[in-house]
């Protein structure tokens, strides 16, 4: 890269770019007190660390003096430019390669990862990033194994056995070159390098290989299946031919760092050629801090600072060209533009790339610099081969390989027995144990697990209670007839729903016969009203319409308003004798009539329905009621359903009454609000559909008014919870959820429970619609037959209309003429007008 620089005449005027390499031997205190030395001889620059601990400690001293260094290396995400101005990075920030690692983790559909790193700032910082990148996915790290910074293999073989010991699946290395491939020696000798592991390895993994290739036949064998990063470097002529140029200098290998090496010195070079542009000068001055600790053996007087290092580090920071590794230009926040990765799939002696990954765009089979010219189509990698010589993707987890059981809490209710029952014997029975236990036999895994009553059999427990305790670690999961709500969502994680149950009300209900008066039950009162009126306010449209033009709408005004009441109402049988002739009048009748039609229709409809089927009646209509009375309620004794009544429909906890069983419903319901029962009571549809299926004399009241279900509680972020949703949609499509329901639930049906209680009259908000229309109708028709009017009142009457005689007559004169024009028939008044101009003409 020096022979390059300077012996390109474009770049700093001929004038010679010097670097003095020092050899630290990966040391971390060597990595330390190299660049001091450098910094005692007026360096301008340093390349270096490669430590990102190392690089930590001599940016501070770097700040001090004002030298900028650079490093291709020290990859450690949480060193900002706010903290360390004059540190550059000119590599990818980890942190870009945490959100790739995330990205895979959720590609896969995976939740959890245990991440194995070195106990230092490179290892801590670079885990704490993925953290983060993981959390944005809605994933996490389960276990954090930190080895330290120089382990030995017995600190591997510690580590690696407790991580078989976990549940997830999912291991990511975030190792240092020295020590990570021991990692996998130790897991292949463990039995960890086989089928369901996952490993994924940070770009140490590919450095390794790209550098040392071909690795030892034993090492390879170590790492099969591995996923790795490499930093992406575009393919280009001018690579090619610098590849082509150091395999003929040497058969060491070269990885990506080597580029990023190559390219940091051409950007170095860049840099001063623009510092002696912009007029800077090389020069240093004693620091006056130092100076005032007299040196001392450190020698620290010498350490000076570079005056121009403020301007030489914007120089820095400006470059902008196009090297090995790509563009290299740098960010407000000093990282390197279009950070990207390849994805790698270790098989063989070497690897497949199985795809890419950009800060932008995520994962794509394309490369990066090639996808701004092909639409992208979303999240894709290739097939990979997993550990075990598989390319099925892993589940990523399994139970924890203690040998213990899960102990599954179910609670021990003292009511309805055929939803869960807990034999003296201890042996629990149910539809809900059923259901769970159907569901895990669709797992393709065993899970061994253990049934354990919650509650001590007297008193029914409270399913939140059992959830708590869930999240406490007491109990593995909970199955039951626990609800799904959302306080309970926000402690646990639950399975698809296996029941569907809001919440309604049952109330004791009486038979009715048929009345006398059965025909007007239909309707509500206010629907009877608006009707009637609607009949008598039509015909009187249809009269004002018709009676000038029409004879059978004329005559004495006794018979006009008895044409006008048989008119409105032989409309309901559409058997009206009457003509209309009026264009206008025809529209409203039209109208009139297909309202007629509707409500005609509906309430035949609803009255057969009424003399034809058992009408059970209650004074209770549904929730409403309740809410507006001072009646006791009844409720399940340990369930949601008291909270929801106080806190959502503002009931006084004192009109609340616990029951424990379907007696006790029975009892209280019998007993009513006289004897110290309940108006009613309050509990879930599948239990009242269980209590009613013998009692005839209750039944559910109003509709339905909550939509709940039933559904497994499992831990946050459980994975067994979004398989055993998957079995119990499988059990819900091949039938057998149906089944084991009919098994538990099923029970034949008390006869008089035909229909549930619900308000069946025909109110007046299912036709207001039908009465505007008619209504504007009508109120049209009315304002174009008066303007018609008008007109004609003006052409046939000319002496009314002349203006000086309209101001000599009163308004209610000319209001009279008016009316009398439009009362008087149309052929009288035609018949007056053509005698007029006769008399006119002689």
């Amino acid at each position: 890269a020096i022979e390059d620089v300077n012996a390109n005449p474009s770049v700093l005027n001929n004038t010679q770019l010097r670097i003095i390499m020092h050899d630290t031997k990966f040391n971390g205190f060597m990595s330390i007190m190299e660049p001091l030395r450098f910094m005692e001889s007026e360096t301008v620059a340093i390349i270096g660390p490669q430590r990102s601990s190392s690089a930590r400690v001599v940016s501070h001293v770097a700040t001090e003096l004002k030298i900028p260094i650079l490093s291709f290396t020290a990859t450690d995400p949480t060193m900002s430019p706010l903290q360390f101005p004059y540190f550059i990075r000119t590599s990818q920030n980890d942190l870009f390669q945490m959100a790739a690692i995330a990205d895979i983790v959720h590609f896969y559909g995976w939740r959890e990862v245990i991440a194995i790193y070195g106990d230092d700032d490179y290892g801590q910082n670079g885990v704490a990033a993925l953290g983060d990148k993981l959390a944005e996915k809605r994933c996490r790290i389960s276990y954090k194994a930190a080895l330290p910074p120089e382990p030995t293999r017995e600190n591997i073989t510690n580590l690696l056995i407790k991580v078989a010991l976990s549940e997830s699946r999912i291991i990511v290395v975030h190792a240092s070159f020295i020590w990570g491939l021991e990692v996998f020696n130790v897991a292949q000798y463990l039995g960890m390098m086989s089928t369901g592991y996952v490993w994924i390895a940070t770009n140490w993994l590919s450095t390794i290989i790209d550098t040392n290739s071909p690795l030892p036949l034993d090492t390879m064998n170590n790492i099969q299946g591995v996923i790795a990063l490499r930093l992406h470097t575009p393919n280009s002529v001018m690579k090619k031919n610098f590849v082509q140029r150091w395999h003929n200098l040497t058969q060491v290998g070269l990885s990506t760092y080597g580029l990023y090496a190559y390219d940091t010195v051409w950007l170095l070079g860049h840099a001063i050629d623009n510092f002696f542009q912009r007029g800077g000068n090389v020069s240093f001055s004693r620091n006056p801090i130092i100076s005032e600790l007299r040196g001392g053996n450190l020698h620290l007087d010498a350490l000076k600072v570079f005056d121009g290092g403020k301007m030489f580090l914007e120089s820095i920071l400006q470059v902008d060209r196009i090297g090995l590794t790509g563009r290299m230009k740098f960010t407000n926040d000093r990282n390197l533009v279009n950070p990207a990765f390849d994805v790698l799939n270790v098989i063989g002696t070497g690897y497949r790339t199985i795809g890419y990954w950009c800060n932008h765009l995520g994962l794509s089979v394309v490369p990066p610099d090639e996808l701004q010219n092909t639409s992208f189509s979303g999240q894709k990698l290739h097939s990979v081969v997993w550990p075990g010589q598989t390319t099925q993707n892993p589940r990523g987890w399994v139970f924890s390989n203690n040998g213990r059981h899960l102990r599954i809490g179910v609670p021990n209710r003292y009511r309805f027995e055929e939803v869960v029952s807990v034999k003296s014997n201890g042996i629990i029975t149910g539809f809900c144990v059923e259901v769970f236990v159907a569901a895990l036999s669709l797992l393709p895994y065993a899970v061994p697990f253990e049934l354990v009553a919650f509650g001590n059999g007297h008193d029914n427990p409270s399913n939140s209670e059992l959830v708590r305790l869930i999240t406490a670690g007491v109990y593995d999961a909970g199955v039951g007839d626990i609800t799904i709500i959302t306080e309970r969502t926000k402690m646990a994680d639950f399975t698809q729903p296996y029941v569907e149950s809001g919440l309604v009300v049952v109330a004791p209900v009486r038979k009715l016969g048929s009345s006398a008066m059965a025909f007007l039950r239909p309707f509500t009162p206010q629907m009877w009203l608006i009707a009637a009126a609607s009949f008598l306010i039509v015909g009187a449209v249809i009269w004002f319409l018709e009676h000038k033009q029409n004879d059978e709408f004329r005559g004495p005004p006794r018979r006009q308003v008895m044409t006008t009441f048989w008119f409105s109402f032989s409309t309901l049988f559409f058997s009206h004798r009457e003509t209309t002739i009026t264009n206008l009048g025809r529209v409203v009748l039209l109208i009139w009539l297909f309202v007629v039609l509707i409500i005609n229709s509906s309430y035949t409809a609803s009255l057969t329905s009424i003399l034809t089927v058992h009408q059970l009646s209650s004074p209770i209509k549904g929730i409403e009621t309740l809410e507006t009375t001072n009646d006791p309620i009844g409720y399940p004794q340990g369930s949601f359903v008291r909270d929801y009544l106080v806190n959502e429909l503002g009931i006084h906890e004192s009109r609340l009454v616990p029951l424990r069983s379907p007696e006790e419903y029975d009892k209280s319901l019998r007993d009513g609000p006289g004897k110290g029962g309940v108006a009613a009571v309050v509990d879930e549809r599948a239990y009242i559909e269980l209590f009613l299926s013998s009692r005839c004399e209750f039944g559910i009241v109003g509709q339905e008014f909550t939509k709940n279900g039933w559904g497994f509680a499992f831990p946050r972020n459980s994975p067994l919870a979004v398989d055993v949703s998957t079995a119990i949609l499988q059990l819900s499509e091949n039938g057998d959820l149906q089944r084991i329901r009919d098994k538990w639930l099923l029970r034949k049906a008390c006869t008089l429970q035909g229909a549930e209680i619900e308000v069946d009259r025909l109110e007046l908000k299912s036709f207001w619609g039908l009465f505007v229309v008619c209504g504007l109708a009508s109120v049209l028709a009315l304002a174009v037959y008066i303007a018609l009017m008008i007109r004609q009142f003006g052409r046939h009457c000319p002496e009314e209309a002349d203006g000086a005689i309209r101001r000599r007559s009163s308004p209610s004169a000319r209001i009279h003429s008016f009316l009398s024009f439009v009362k008087e028939k149309e052929e009288d008044v035609k018949a007056r007008s053509s005698r007029e101009r006769q008399l006119e003409n002689i």
